[in-house]
């Protein structure tokens, strides 16, 4: 019977399969016998116990994020407006409008409406929340616009400059979900309020990532990620949010995408980069503490299947694997007899 013949793989199930094929079509291979002549200096490689990683590394952006515009109809005249790169935190003024600040809440939900006494909503809750953060006590945060509520909005109104009135007009504030950056400035002072007049993005950077649509299976949020700085420098991050909307492709070149965004906890290790291109490796799945063996190693049997050449002194035999996950020229496996630093034959 032939000895089995060592076939080169890649990672793969369809290619491991095709070679499967191959091998049994030509007849090759003969299980678990014991070849009739041992090649001289045969080439070996230790069984290993390790955690194998699969990754896939892909093209980013570091920044500050996406941007979002803020525009307003009241056609006030604006008489100040912040310089890029300016950093706006709760209860600060984002821009002045006939010379009255429009400030900052922290939020969710969009102010859509003036809200009065007898008001209830999610939106009334996000401004007794606000205010509470800003020190106008006497308030319970819940979603009624109660006299104790008109009375915290007065005060607020009083330290603005702004009339007493205890309505809260929804165009005296810019709702974010937390602090801003100031990413661009769209209007001049002396414009009147009409249409955008900046934009702003977090004050934490992140990245971003346009992902080929084909890869989105290998993906999830919380999957960890290693970004690699222009420089060389490499910082742990964690895949946060992975887009389900994607953006059309125009070509083969140009696939469609959706959006992944990784955060990164150290942000001192990124230096003053900003919107700098970067390499993401993120870690598609994992397989701990398993026995591995170089996919070299590999031997189609002409049974079917799979196996390695297990080499002890003189002799060597071959024993049929399960195969495992894939990972930096490794593969897992698990077969009769396999143990930590087994010697199996490798190509010389």
């Amino acid at each position: 019977m032939k000895r089995p013949l060592r076939t080169g793989l890649v990672t793969g199930s369809a290619a491991l399969a095709t070679a499967a094929v191959a091998a049994a079509a030509l007849g090759i291979g003969g299980g678990t016998e014991t070849p009739q002549r041992q090649a001289p200096q045969q080439a070996t490689a230790p069984v290993t116990r390790t955690t194998l990683v699969q990754s896939e590394e892909v093209n980013g952006t570091l920044g500050y994020g996406a941007p979002t515009p803020v525009s307003t109809a009241t056609g006030a005249v604006l008489t100040w407006l912040p310089t890029p790169g300016t950093t706006i935190s709760r209860g600060k003024a984002v821009y002045r409008a006939d010379n009255l600040p429009v400030v900052l809440f922290y939020g969710a939900l969009p102010l859509y409406r003036p809200l009065h006494v007898g008001d209830t909503g999610d939106d009334v809750k996000e401004i007794e929340r606000n205010l509470t953060a800003l020190g106008y006590s006497g308030i319970t945060v819940d979603t009624r616009y109660t006299a104790a509520t008109a009375a915290a909005v007065k005060k607020w109104q009083q330290a603005l400059g702004r009339t007493q009135t205890g309505v809260l007009d929804p165009g005296t504030v810019v709702v974010a979900p937390g602090a801003i950056r100031v990413s661009a400035v769209q209007a001049h002072a002396g414009d009147h309020a009409q249409g955008p007049i900046l934009s702003y993005n977090g004050t934490t950077r992140v990245v971003t990532v346009a992902l080929d649509v084909a890869l989105q299976n290998l993906v999830k949020a919380g999957n960890p990620a290693k970004v690699t700085l222009p420089g060389g420098q490499q910082v742990d991050g964690v895949l946060a949010t992975v887009g389900t909307v994607a953006t059309p492709g125009s070509d083969n070149q140009h696939p469609a995408t959706i959006p992944l965004t990784v955060t990164v906890a150290d942000q001192g290790k990124l230096g003053g980069l900003d919107e700098a291109p970067v390499v993401v490796s993120i870690t598609s799945a994992k397989a701990e503490n398993v026995l591995t063996v170089p996919v070299a190693a590999l031997v189609a049997l002409a049974e079917g299947g799979y196996g390695v050449q297990v080499v002890e002194g003189a002799g060597s035999h071959y024993v049929a694997v399960q195969l495992g996950m894939f990972a930096d020229g490794r593969v897992e496996v698990t077969g009769d007899g396999l143990s930590e630093q087994t010697k199996v034959g490798v190509p010389s």
